[in-house]
């Protein structure tokens, strides 16, 4: 099983071996309009091809530069020949798209690498169990490729009369190398995930959690694929004042990162948990997209500002699907009033719900897990919501501080109690959210301009942001993680 550290350090070398031509190239070809430009796109094809030539050969004489501990696969060497495949991919789909052909990057990158390596890790891990993820990430690279040069052929032809030129090349290595730097620290931030959870998990965690990731990420891996060369194509065409080819060009975008959120959602809904929505009122519209994807949703009944029907939620839907794995606590409400004149009734009101009924939840859930769990085998996965006034004390809202701050306190013991029974429990805190509870925040508008100053974003959160910690706190990828509040908040803490 190839390690994150190998991962890592080889996606790294490819994008450096691009040498930020996946930026640069549109600008080449609109700066050469008299040159051939079939001739322009081999100059760059040949820089990284020398690049990645560079970058294999001394990581196949200096290996402990991927496998530092040396604990690697039979066939992990392979790995290091994806360097070539996936920088050339890169310039050819910057080609493409300076023809105007975004279907290209979606074929390539969106398409056929992610679900490559999903469907050659499933089918080589019954062939080579101990290699079949390396196998599959070599392959799907270089599937990409393939993908990827047949269209620039189409496009631009073979470079008849062309020869590389030494001093031509070094001229356009050195241009382009702080487009090279900013390409190596973008990706940089997108792989951080990879890199800290390599630290706790087992190599095999991590590379479940990479196969996973391709498929899972596919949305912001076309947007990320689009963003660096929608850029320079549309300078491009500005120069020449060709309007309706900008028109054309941002219509593929949006129009293909639409079609495939939309393919996205629901192939990952069918593969998704069974659901049971607890509630005072019933989640019809909820319930019917859920079962519109082939899974199952029970609504069950329940007022959780009290700890009365606790057991009962908890019995009825063992006994409705057979077993219950995973806990989220996302019941909660908010009063607003001056510390100076609060009530005891509003007091009262929000720790009971957010709070108190939380913690009883909590513990008819993990009597129920404690009977099936282990820390070796099937874990019970509990995610509370907490909120960034667990960190922080905000104003105006005193016992919602309270049972927040409450809520990350209690997450930290219960880890602490139950890890050794199989059961994760971590919390999530929501920075400002679009829901019911900040409809009045939203609604103020100096309180709302003074919000998204502070959020790095600029926007508030939308509750589908919160999808992917849950999905990964409820998943086997967090098995190792205890106790810890994960901040989904727009980066409103790090400001």
């Amino acid at each position: 099983m190839a390690t994150a550290a190998a991962l890592v350090v080889i996606e790294l070398a490819s994008q450096v071996a691009v040498l930020g031509q996946k930026r640069g190239l549109a600008q080449q070809l609109s700066e050469n309009e008299t040159r051939d430009p079939s001739h322009t796109v081999a100059d760059a094809l040949t820089l990284s091809l020398v690049t990645s030539l560079v970058f294999t050969g001394l990581l196949l004489l200096f290996p402990k530069l991927m496998f530092p501990n040396g604990a690697n696969g039979d066939l992990s060497w392979l790995l290091v020949f994806t360097i070539l495949p996936f920088a050339l991919t890169e310039v050819a789909l910057a080609a493409c798209a300076y023809r105007f052909d975004i279907g290209a990057t979606v074929r390539s990158r969106a398409i056929v690498e992610p679900w490559a390596i999903s469907i050659a890790a499933g089918a080589l891990f019954f062939v080579v169990p101990d290699s079949g993820l390396e196998l599959a990430y070599v392959l799907s690279i270089i599937a990409a490729a393939v993908v990827a040069f047949m269209p620039v052929l189409r496009h631009y032809g073979m470079p008849t009369g062309w020869a590389p030129h030494p001093v031509r090349m070094f001229r356009l290595a050195m241009r382009n190398l702080p487009l090279a730097g900013a390409d190596a620290i973008e990706w940089g931030t997108r792989k951080l995930d990879l890199a800290i959870l390599a630290q706790f998990a087992s190599p095999a965690q991590v590379g479940v959690y990479f196969a996973v990731q391709q498929v899972a990420t596919l949305p912001q891996k076309l947007k990320t694929s689009f963003d660096p060369i929608l850029g320079p194509v549309i300078t491009a065409a500005l120069k020449v004042g060709d309007r309706s080819a900008i028109a054309k060009q941002v219509c593929q975008v949006g129009f293909w990162i639409v079609a495939m959120q939309a393919g996205i959602a629901l192939a990952l809904a069918a593969a998704g948990a069974d659901i049971a929505a607890v509630g005072r009122s019933a989640a019809d519209e909820t319930a019917e997209k859920v079962r519109a994807l082939g899974r199952r949703c029970e609504l069950v009944s329940a007022d959780l500002s009290s700890i009365e029907p606790v057991t009962e939620v908890v019995d009825t839907v063992v006994d409705k699907l057979g077993r219950l794995d995973i806990l989220v606590n996302n019941a909660g409400i908010i009063r607003r009033e001056d510390a100076l004149d609060f009530s005891e009734a509003d007091w009262d009101a929000v720790m009971d719900t957010n709070l108190k009924t939380l913690f009883f939840l909590c513990q008819a859930a993990a009597r129920h897990m404690t009977g099936w769990a282990s820390q070796d085998g099937e874990r019970g996965k509990i995610v509370n919501v907490a909120s960034l006034l667990s960190f922080q004390g905000g104003i105006r809202v005193p016992s919602y501080t309270a049972s927040k701050s409450g809520v990350g306190g209690l997450t930290k013991l219960l880890a602490n109690e139950w890890a050794p029974r199989g059961i994760n429990v971590n919390a999530i805190a929501p920075g400002y959210i679009a829901t019911n509870n900040t409809a009045a925040l939203q609604a103020d508008e100096t309180r709302n301009r003074q919000i998204l100053e502070r959020i790095p974003e600029q926007r508030w959160g939308n509750p589908a942001d919160i999808g992917g910690a849950a999905g990964f706190l409820s998943s086997r990828a967090a098995d190792y993680v205890q106790g810890h509040i994960l901040a989904v908040d727009g980066g409103w803490l790090a400001r």
